[in-house]
């Protein structure tokens, strides 16, 4: 019976746990191996949003901090990673030295006495992200109709912690509470503020802010007015545009945005 046989269950059980919960997680599952190893291929872990194992096998220390970073780095991305982990002379016969990424593949030194080689696949799991649209106007309303299309949890207060998860601010209040909602926004720190409205208007709202000693950076990072110049004019369509720029902004895609 392989090591991951044995741990399925329990592996199962905190998995639903941490997904009910909506916390990150990530499988890392031994694919290949080399040399004297203790663990051996099929062997799986469940890997905690700040890199350390759960529950499950992977080795001895040897394997502990290449994988905590690729974890944290799957995490960032949203991408699996796979990492070989290796003594250094076997790197130098590749050609790579520690952190060298070549091939879909991130290297990393083994300096245990035993000299193995073990690769692993490192599978983030992450919560739905959430889409907070805050006002009653009609991109509003577009925009909460539009966002679970898009995978989005939808919602229309800001949640008291945003960092369990990827989530996007909406300000479409437009003209009703702009402000407040703009402070509250800001102050939660989350991955992502668009306000709907000109440039012209967020710089006046920008200067408010400003009065109330808010931080400089976080204001400049509010992206006014929201969405893709796509040519937008219905509701409809600026909530197309605005979903557009959110899932840029949620695959770490380089594009134009309005300045």
């Amino acid at each position: 019976m392989t090591p991951a046989e044995v741990l399925s269950d329990d592996l199962a059980v905190a998995a639903s746990r941490l997904r009910a919960n909506a916390e990150p997680f990530a499988f890392a599952t031994i694919v290949r191996t080399a040399g004297a190893t203790a663990a051996k291929p099929g062997a799986r872990a469940l890997i905690a949003a700040d890199g350390t194992i759960l529950q499950g096998f992977l080795g001895g220390s040897c394997t502990r901090g290449a994988v905590k970073r690729a974890a944290i780095a799957a995490f960032e991305t949203g991408q699996p990673q796979l990492i070989s982990v290796a003594p250094e002379d076997e790197l130098a016969a590749k050609g790579v030295t520690a952190g060298t990424n070549a091939d879909g593949i991130t290297y990393a030194r083994n300096g245990c006495p035993s000299r193995g080689t073990i690769d692993v696949f490192i599978e983030p799991c992450l919560p739905q992200p959430m889409l907070v649209v805050l006002g009653a106007s009609p991109v509003a309303q577009s925009m909460s109709k539009l966002g679970p299309q898009f995978g989005w949890v939808v919602a229309d207060a800001v949640p008291s912690d945003c960092s369990g998860r990827f989530t996007a601010i909406v300000i479409a209040t437009q003209g009703q509470g702009d402000l407040a909602a703009l402070k509250e926004a800001i102050a939660a720190q989350p991955r992502h503020i668009s306000f709907v409205g000109s440039h012209r208007k967020y710089a006046a709202l920008s200067e408010k802010l400003a009065t109330e000693d808010m931080d400089q950076d976080k204001i400049r990072s509010v992206r006014a007015p929201a969405g893709l110049d796509i040519g937008a004019v219905t509701p409809e369509e600026i909530a197309l545009s605005i979903m557009a720029e959110l899932t840029a902004v949620r695959r770490a895609v380089k594009t134009q945005v309005p300045a």
